[in-house]
């Protein structure tokens, strides 16, 4: 599809939606005891100090809670921010598409080569796999690179130079286009392609190009150390097993994995955003295809990002888009737990959480049972509003 025109952008939507999301929301304007006691529970089976959740219903905002603490003292409240992990990738994802309205990148244009969106870095590549590769590929994680042996993206620290020259020398894992394997390396470098094409920082264009349109102010990209925190922004706990590691960039012998453990501001797109779970959800409602929020893609776009191809295919950002409308987009590291679901009755919710559990990643499957839990239970009982308008 290189240098096919899509459909033009529709207006924006006028500024009359609530600007600061995160600075209005308290724990008292959504309070259903039966269920907060549910969410309670879950929360100290797995030792959890502090989750954020929302719900969104239609677009409408219906609920939005804190549980447990940001740190020590101060509890979590709807405005309070986290770590995204891996979510941070649907982000990036609405940032490409953005690019691809105005028609400066498209999902087949190539990654490297004479044509490709990063050709300045050509010089380091040493097999000739990598000039198959496209954006496409990069949001499917189809393009070759695995984490086998240790992800490359938070591999003890180095110049972003460095790593590119080091990932770009070796052999890719399998032919792109052939396979998936999840991949860090592959939403880092389209957040240099952002940064390439539209000729801003990444984090630029995203809080201009995506955060803005959306009305969401409150996404800023983490930083690695206690000391790095953002004003609201929550504190992260480690599971009691954790051990200390060596600190990423060399500082220091024996850190908390969640505190300097990962570079996770250089993971940039791939895992760097904190945000809220009320504004996630106002993310959704932006690229979900419905209304009343006016979307901030065009339905081209939308359709392309939650197409359905089988079981065995990533979505563009989402993990997952069953053709029922359930879509999915999960995030874990150290400290912090995320999910994100949108199911066919036009609910979506949201759960992020502030501390690890042994399960890693694969707890995402316990906050999904926790969802059908509280659906099955609370949907009906949840108020008829919209916190995006109050």
């Amino acid at each position: 599809m290189c240098g096919q025109q899509v459909p033009s952008q529709p207006s924006e939507e006028p500024v009359h939606w609530r600007d600061s999301l995160n600075s209005y929301l308290t724990n008292d304007l959504s309070t259903l005891p039966a269920m907060d006691a549910v969410v309670d529970s879950f929360m100290h089976f797995w030792g959890l100090h502090g989750v954020s959740m929302a719900v969104m219903r239609n677009d409408s905002l219906l609920y939005a809670h804190g549980y447990g603490k940001a740190d020590g003292s101060t509890p979590m409240t709807p405005g309070t921010t986290l770590r995204l992990a891996s979510v941070s990738k649907l982000l990036t994802a609405i940032g490409i598409m953005r690019l691809q309205e105005k028609g400066l990148v498209y999902l087949d244009t190539p990654v490297f080569g004479p044509y490709g969106a990063l050709k300045r870095y050509d010089s380091y590549i040493k097999e000739e796999d990598y000039y198959l590769i496209t954006v496409e590929h990069l949001l499917r994680h189809q393009a070759g690179f695995t984490s086998r042996g240790g992800d490359p993206v938070f591999s003890p620290y180095t110049s972003l130079d460095a790593l590119l020259q080091k990932q770009l020398g070796r052999k890719l894992a399998y032919e792109p286009g052939t396979t998936q394997e999840y991949s860090n390396m592959g939403f880092l470098l389209l957040s240099l392609i952002i940064e390439e094409i539209s000729g801003k920082s990444y984090v630029d264009f995203m809080q201009e190009e995506v955060f803005s349109p959306a009305l969401c102010r409150g996404f800023r990209l983490a930083g690695n150390y206690l000391s790095d925190r953002h004003p609201g922004e929550t504190r992260y706990y480690m599971h009691p097993e954790a051990t200390l590691t060596a600190s990423f960039d060399g500082k220091y012998a024996a850190v908390e994995k969640c505190y300097g453990g990962n570079n996770i501001s250089g993971s940039l797109g791939a895992g760097g955003w904190t945000g809220s779970a009320a504004e996630l959800a106002r993310m959704v409602a932006c690229i979900n295809g419905g209304g009343p929020i006016e979307d901030i893609l065009v339905p081209f776009s939308v359709r392309q990002m939650t197409d359905y191809y089988d079981a065995d295919t990533f979505s563009l950002g989402w993990n997952d888009t069953k053709p029922t409308g359930e879509w999915t987009r999960s995030g874990s590291f150290s400290g912090t737990q995320a999910l994100v679901k949108t199911f066919p009755d036009g609910e979506c919710w949201v759960f992020i959480a502030n501390t690890s559990t042994w399960r890693g990643s694969r707890f995402s499957n316990n906050i999904a049972a926790l969802f059908e839990n509280l659906r099955s239970r609370f949907s009906p009982a949840l108020p008829v509003r919209d916190l995006f308008r109050e």
